[in-house]
This record gives structure tokens, sequence and C-alpha cells, in this order.
């Protein structure tokens, strides 16, 4: 027995727009991968920008150390010679600065290793354990005293 089966458009488009749970739009499965994906891409920035601004804090904080340590150096060569008094290593000469925008404290050791020739040291350490702290030497001499006419009685 044949059985004759007649199609036409007319019919193919009655049967699609029949056919139960097919909608036009955005299924759940689609808005949820795109919602992944969006949180995915949303964590990276933020991740980006939390690095961006520890590193920032970072290079302020050195900016900061720098400019104070290059004060006090500037101070200390400034200063006679005869005003620099020796210290001993256990009792140095502290400053605490507790202000903003860069609290720390300086301890200044002076010595006179040989005569007229002093070495300063300046230790400098924040108050935020996330600064290092810095360290710096120099030597300082005394000038000698020269006398420009020989004024002497022979």
């Amino acid at each position: 027995m044949k059985i004759a089966l007649r199609f036409s458009q007319s019919t193919a488009r009655r049967t699609e727009s029949q056919t139960p749970g097919r909608r036009a739009g955005f299924g759940l499965v689609e808005v949820i991968v795109a919602m992944i994906l969006l949180a995915v891409a949303v964590s990276a920035l933020a991740s980006l920008a939390l690095s961006v601004s520890k590193s920032s804090i970072k290079v302020t904080g050195t900016a900061y150390r720098n400019g104070v340590m290059m004060q006090e150096v500037n101070r200390l060569e400034t200063l006679p010679y005869d005003s620099l008094h020796n210290t001993t290593a256990t009792t140095p000469q502290t400053i605490t600065v507790s202000a903003a925008p860069y609290p720390h404290k300086r301890e200044i050791y002076i010595d006179e290793p040989s005569l007229n020739v002093k070495t300063v040291k300046i230790v400098l350490t924040p108050v935020n354990t996330n600064f290092k702290p810095d360290t710096v030497n120099f030597t300082r001499t005394k000038a000698r005293t020269t006398k420009v006419l020989n004024t002497a009685a022979p």
C-alpha cells in the first residue's frame, strides 16, 4: 500500500510556528553563558586595577622616601664639620616624624674613624611596613686651613 505525501511551503510554515518551546530571542543557557563571560572579564579588570593601585602606592612611598633622604643628606652636608657630634652605635640621633604623608623614623650615626674625617650613616625606617627602609652613607672631611699670605715672621 502506498501513501502519497503532499508537502507545501504553507505546511512547513505552519508546523514551524506551532512547535512548542521554540521562540525567538535568547534562551536561559545563552544568558548564563554571557553572564559568566562578563564576570570573568570584570574580575580580570578588577585584578588589574588593584595591581596598578598597589604599585602606585609603592612608587609614591619610594618618592617620599627619596625626598626625605635627600633632604637629610643635604642638611647634614651643609652643617659645619665641627657641629657634627659623634654618636655611638647604641645611641644614634633619632628623629621621629608621625605626620602624613610619610611617617617615618630617621636614625643618624656619626663616627670619626680618623683625624678630620667623619662618616655619616642615615637609616630611614618608614612606619608603613609596605615601604622598605633605606640607608645612605657618606663621608665628611674637615677643610684644611691654609694661609693665603705668608704673614709669619721668619
